[in-house]
């Protein structure tokens, strides 16, 4: 388990210190990956350092597997090769004088006390065998492809058996196809060996594919922590929802009752259906998401349905990915690939989330 509690870290620069990291929280359970996903700037890859050793907090608490690394008001900061750690670093760091046997090797040739040989052999074919790697073991660094460099830096990471693996954006210098195997890939090996993991990330795909559980980081802070789905099907604010994925948010007010739902109005006396305790008159953020919407070409008389114009519709292969003007607010929405649209078409949309999110307009 990992438990970070009260976490700050400031740099010094010519205007002064500046906080990158603000009593940030989380813990991580055995056998769990973790996501710290947000923007350049936010915090999360100093938050792993910190973690790591490779940076000291200047206050805060950090306990690994039961062990205290890091108290600031107990005055204890273990070094980094004292801490139950692995790490998988976003540039890979593979030795280019070493081939792979050796590279996944060094970490147990270092160790203190020393590791018998046998011990060594045994425990790296095992982790190289566990990355796909073993018949590549005698192979020099330098003939390795970006994916193979991965896998030698996860096996490296692995090698020592840690109680806890970060990865600092380790997919970040693959392509995007390879990027997606290697994604997938990486899940596999981590919920085959039941490692706990935290993992720091800008790209939301890979933390909704990898981790069990999302922190979103923004400006030093954690702004919403959950499971993937429900992070990304109820956004706690503006900047939530624009990170996790295409949206659309409407600005709009709550305009009535229909039973135990909310009118919406977003523009032009259209209305869309929503679950709410906000009162009549309050203005709000409707978030629409592409992907939950179904559009007509005629209207279907059901209530809820919001009629735009089509501004344009490209093919994507598995959907056209249309623009769409709603009263004077553009959209984004997705459409079957045989459905006929035109540029300056009308079409009718229904949101399939009955119960749609409602940001107040007030958040960020």
């Amino acid at each position: 388990m990992l438990s970070v509690t009260g976490l700050h870290k400031s740099f010094a620069t010519g205007a002064g210190r500046i906080k990158v990291i603000d009593d940030v929280s989380f813990q991580i359970a055995d056998g769990t990956c973790y996501a710290l996903l947000g923007p350049s700037g936010c915090g999360k890859t100093t938050t792993l350092r910190c973690v790591a050793g490779l940076e000291e907090p200047d206050a805060g608490r950090i306990e690994i597997a039961g062990t205290v690394v890091f108290d600031s008001s107990a005055g204890i900061s273990a070094p980094t090769h004292m801490r139950p750690i692995g790490i998988v670093f976003q540039s890979y760091a593979i030795w280019p004088h070493m081939n792979v046997f050796e590279n996944v090797a060094y970490p147990l040739r270092v160790a203190r006390p020393r590791i018998a040989g046998s011990e060594i052999q045994e425990r790296v074919m095992r982790v190289l065998a566990l990355v796909g790697m073993e018949e590549l073991a005698q192979r020099p660094a330098p003939r390795l492809s970006g994916g193979q460099q991965q896998r030698v830096a996860v096996a490296r990471a692995l090698v020592r058996e840690p109680a806890l693996l970060l990865l600092d954006e380790p997919l970040s210098n693959l392509d995007a196809l390879l990027r997606d195997h290697m994604r997938k890939e990486l899940a596999d090996i981590i919920g085959r060996i039941g490692v706990t993991a935290l993992f720091v990330t800008h790209d939301q795909a890979e933390a909704l594919t990898l981790a069990q559980r999302v922190a979103v980081m923004n400006a030093g802070h954690i702004i919403q922590e959950g499971a993937p789905r429900d992070i990304y099907a109820r956004p706690n604010s503006k900047f939530v929802a624009e990170f996790l994925g295409a949206s659309n948010i409407l600005d709009g007010y709550i305009a009535g009752h229909s039973n135990t739902l909310r009118m919406v109005d977003v523009g032009g006396g259209q209305k869309i259906l929503a679950r709410s305790d906000l009162p009549e008159g309050s203005k709000i953020q409707y978030l629409l998401r592409p992907e939950r919407t179904k559009i007509f070409l005629s209207n279907p008389g059901v209530e809820g349905i919001l009629q735009a114009q089509v501004v344009s519709a490209t093919f994507t292969g598995s959907h056209l990915d249309c623009a769409v003007m709603i009263g004077e607010a553009k959209a984004r929405v997705s459409a079957p690939t045989d459905m006929a649209l035109e540029k300056g078409s009308p079409v009718w949309i229904q949101p399939l989330d009955i119960d749609g999110v409602i940001l107040k307009a007030d958040q960020d």
